[in-house]
């Protein structure tokens, strides 16, 4: 299919000039500054797996740039821009809480050595944000991707995220079209932090956007299999608000409390009654989430429980080729839309495409 202007729902315009410093003449950073947070997470079995940074697959290589990334699929956007221009660090670790996750103080050796720290914003990761203020040096640069896409009166609140507490939800990743302009954000902010490479990084942009539409056109075509009746999303963790905007999904519930807990039996109890007057198909849950609580409900409504949905856990393992954002969501909608009753056919058949080797470091 040619892509047309239509086929991409709500293209995003990303906001400018937040949370950036420009930066002059940095140090080369050797690969050695990122082995380190390796060897010190091997020094001591007794330390949280969770607490430290991962070296890149590409040990042999030095980089004149230094990245930091947070979360796995924004590490791996990251990389489809960037190419092997840098070297690409992430801190939370897969299978991780991001909303809670603590970074051990050792994190704050890789922030100070930064070039620039890539974090989604929007409340996300503020124990990591703050310990990169503190630390980041003077010329580096930090950007909060999600505070520059969307502006606050786009921001979504829900069960799991009350706007009384203002922390909005943080999940834009799950919509293609947001998760393309982190990477517009991405390749400007690299332009200007490293020009000799802008060409490399809009080349990059251009085949990762290629790859983004023909993602997109098979989850149209996925989700057009859907009975309209079903599409409506209940799930554990609310990270599909954004997504259910623009693909024509209703978020009719989260289960899960904005303090990260359970529900209380009258919250469970409530969402017992939502969802038999509405007849919802399917209650998702996710790997990061696992929750009795779901079997409960699944069990009382006579609703399909699917406990596969992954929030910011790439599938397989790094240097797989489904270990990307794209393989995120392809894997993610094939399970959405079998379990609302559509035909996955068309995400199945499509190949997971992205720019180039993805040498980033995952923390496992």
């Amino acid at each position: 299919m040619t892509p047309t202007a239509s086929a991409f729902p709500s293209p995003r315009t990303p906001r400018r000039g937040r949370r950036r410093t420009p930066r002059r003449g940095r140090r080369l950073v050797a690969v050695g500054v990122a082995a380190s947070f390796v060897l010190a997470a091997c020094g001591d079995d007794d330390e949280p797996a969770d607490a430290e940074p991962s070296e890149s697959s590409d040990a042999g290589k030095s980089s004149a740039l230094l990245i930091a990334t947070t979360v796995a699929p924004i590490t791996s956007i990251a990389s489809n821009v960037i190419g092997g221009r840098a070297e690409i660090v992430g801190i939370v670790p897969e299978g991780t809480n991001s909303h809670t996750f603590e970074p051990q103080p050792s994190v704050a050796e890789l922030l100070s050595d930064a070039d620039v720290i890539f974090i989604n914003g929007l409340v996300l990761e503020e124990p990591t944000k703050e310990l990169a203020l503190a630390n980041m040096a003077d010329d580096s640069v930090l950007v909060e991707l999600g505070d520059e896409t969307i502006d606050p009166d786009e921001y979504k609140y829900d069960f799991s995220f009350p706007e009384d507490e203002g922390k909005p939800n943080p999940h834009l990743w799950t919509d293609p079209s947001l998760a393309l302009a982190y990477a517009e954000i991405v390749r400007d902010t690299m332009s200007e932090v490293d020009p000799d490479g802008a060409d490399e990084y809009a080349a990059n942009y251009d085949e990762f956007t290629a790859c983004v539409i023909e993602l997109d056109e098979a989850m149209q075509a996925a989700f057009a299999t859907i009975p309209s009746e079903n599409k409506r999303l209940l799930t554990y963790h609310d990270a599909y608000a954004y997504f259910a905007e623009n693909y024509g999904f209703e978020v009719v519930g989260a289960i899960q409390p904005a303090d990260f807990g359970e529900p209380s039996p009258q919250e469970v109890a409530d969402l017992i009654d939502q969802i038999e007057a509405e007849g919802v198909p399917a209650i998702f849950g996710s790997e990061v989430f696992p929750s009795p609580v779901l079997d409960q409900i699944a069990a009382e409504t006579g609703g399909t429980y699917v406990d596969t949905l992954r929030d910011d856990d790439l599938p397989g393992a790094p240097g797989d080729a489904e270990h990307s954002w794209v393989g995120l969501m392809r894997a993610n909608y094939i399970t959405m839309t079998a379990a609302l009753g559509g035909d996955p056919a068309t995400l199945e058949e499509f190949e997971v495409c992205g720019v180039g080797t993805d040498g980033a470091g995952y923390p496992q």
